[in-house]
């Protein structure tokens, strides 16, 4: 019998390598990976995803629509952290919550995952973004 899958909003870190081994119990665990433009060694990750038990890997090139739809705007509205850090990190959360809510009703996953810790208020963004994008999908 097949395990329902996972998607896991995967970064190659030890938090989300770690994740992918536990979840791995109760799911067919699918990493993403979405390229913001960062310079990360997008072939690592995947692989490495791979090599700790994910049985699919993906890496998403969304640098276009990341910078045309997220951070052109908040620079043309002149959102900026003390007038002068442009918030790329909160930015990339509701593109990415919407790539992860794309890939999970075209592969049929029935939960999405991520390694956020509660230092910051990232899980919370990635809940409700994922949340709010899943119901769109819906109607």
């Amino acid at each position: 019998m097949s395990k329902e899958k996972v998607i896991l909003a995967y970064s190659g870190g030890l938090d989300t390598s770690v994740a992918i081994t536990w979840l791995k119990k109760d799911y067919d665990v699918v990493s993403v990976c979405m390229d913001v433009g960062e310079g990360k060694d997008l072939d690592f990750i995947h692989d490495k995803a791979l090599k700790v038990w994910a049985v699919e890997s993906y890496v998403i090139d969304v640098k276009d629509e990341f910078a045309t739809d997220y951070v052109l705007v908040a620079h043309q509205s002149h959102a900026y952290y003390e007038q002068k850090y442009l918030l790329v990190s909160a930015l990339s959360r509701p593109l990415i919550s919407k790539k992860l809510v794309e890939i999970a009703h075209q592969i049929g996953a029935t939960t999405i995952a991520h390694g956020c810790t509660g230092k910051g208020n990232d899980q919370v963004e990635y809940q409700i973004a994922v949340a709010k994008k899943a119901n769109e999908a819906k109607k």
